[in-house]
């Protein structure tokens, strides 16, 4: 096949190729192979020097990068990439997100709620502003592409069967929370005069689970990744007031353990300040918010779907000039990574043995955020920090603020109808 018949092909595509690659390491774990995948969580220095920077662990690691490179690179060759210029840069790329994992896995970091994506993000920021990103390392430098890939993975740990174990009372107040939430955002949003782009990914983030959630609408919409990582940054930060906060208001209101598990859950956006939050309470209300914010969770592919065709429909119909939206450009338009996403879940949750899901979670899982940490170290490198601060002079923050404020008032409204035994019987949870 000539290079020109290459890159004219559809299953080229990068939207395709992050479909396949995401295929073939969970195919290749679901055939049986299996690597130790590193460790990250330490507490002191001689945790770290003992268990993290071992031989053992690094070579790790470096399997782990090998199998990545290999991979990626082939893809990268496939969407007609330099493939050579990619295989210099990836190691640092690569390298750059272990350390952010390396990082976040700091028990110190874990109580504050900071998860690596900031770190990632950070360390990113920091070259491209401090030192310089150097014109080698740009190709390898591919955000889009790693996100893609992760998400497709993503898909691998929302399992339909699940839904019921959250929880009936946790699935309508997810329903509710995420429909008025995400519309509220949004129509504030408009009213403050923030483009459609940001809108719809501040919507997601504060509607449904903060930074996966805004990922996915990211990558629905093909939206721009400097708003990605602006929207990012506010989760992380925002969260951390609320973790600190919201269970000690829970406890002076009065309000029961299953209430404020439930109204954590509901609110806080990243799954980490969630746990934490809610063990500050109590057991019960760590395990109420803990299902709460899982039923949120599993309506990530579901909420990437509709608004990937809500995006494709209304883009094509703005201007005279656009294609009518038919099923063909409505295909053609549609990211390939919420099928990718939607396959992957299906798989596992009807085609897998939940005894084999249930084993091989945990590497998948780690799998699945080095691919997001490969993202946002590439989202920091292509970002000068000037553009973030002074990004749409401050409304989207303004924004985000507001609507993540009326999340927490909305949320506990519903969680005390629910789960505080007005309409209900109060579940056991066990």
């Amino acid at each position: 096949m000539s290079d020109r018949e290459r890159k004219d092909a559809w299953w080229r595509n990068e939207d395709w190729v992050a479909v396949w690659l995401g295929f073939i390491i969970i195919a290749l774990i679901l055939a049986g192979v299996r690597f130790s995948f590193p460790k990250f969580s330490w507490t002191g220095t001689e945790q770290l020097l003992g268990s993290i920077l071992t031989w053992k662990n690094i070579l790790s690691s470096i399997i782990i990068g090998l199998l990545y490179l290999v991979l990626s690179a082939l893809g990268v060759w496939l969407t007609g990439g330099n493939i050579l210029r990619y295989i210099l840069g990836f190691p640092i790329i690569f390298a750059l997100s272990w350390l952010s994992l390396l990082v976040a896995g700091n028990s110190a970091m874990n109580n504050l709620g900071l998860e690596y994506v900031i770190f990632a993000l950070l360390i990113g920021l920091f070259i491209s502003n401090v030192i310089g990103v150097p014109s080698w390392l740009k190709e390898a430098i591919r955000t889009e592409y790693y996100i893609k890939t992760g998400l497709v993975i993503l898909g691998t740990s929302i399992l339909f069967y699940e839904i019921l174990q959250a929880g009936v009372l946790g699935i309508i107040q997810a329903l509710l929370v995420v429909f008025v939430v995400w519309h509220f955002s949004y129509g504030l949003s408009k009213r403050l005069r923030i483009d459609d782009e940001f809108a719809v990914m501040l919507s997601t983030a504060v509607s449904i689970c903060g930074v996966s959630a805004a990922i996915a609408a990211c990558g629905a919409i093909k939206g721009d990744r400097k708003k990605l990582s602006y929207v990012t940054s506010l989760v992380l930060i925002v969260a951390i007031p609320m973790m600190i906060f919201m269970p000690w208001i829970g406890k002076t209101l009065g309000l029961s353990d299953m209430v404020i598990g439930a109204w954590l859950g509901g609110t806080i956006d990243t799954t980490g300040a969630v746990v934490a939050a809610g063990a500050l309470v109590s057991e019960t209300a760590m395990k109420s918010a803990t299902i709460v914010k899982f039923s949120q969770n599993v309506l990530i592919g579901v909420a990437a779907f509709i608004i990937s065709v809500w995006w494709t429909l209304s883009k094509t119909s703005q201007s005279p000039t656009d294609e009518k939206p038919s099923l063909k450009v409505i295909w053609e338009r549609f990211p390939k990574f919420v099928i990718g996403f939607m396959i992957a879940s299906f798989i596992f949750s009807f085609l897998v043995d939940p005894a084999t899901v249930k084993g091989i979670k945990g590497l998948l899982g780690g799998l699945r955020n080095l691919w997001f940490a490969l993202a946002f170290v590439s989202i920091g490198l292509e970002t000068r920090f000037s553009e973030l601060v002074k990004m749409e002079q401050g409304r989207p923050a303004l924004a985000f603020i507001l609507a993540q404020t009326f999340n927490i008032f909305w949320t506990l409204a519903i969680a005390y109808l629910l789960f505080g035994g007005v309409f209900f019987p109060p579940p056991s949870i066990q």
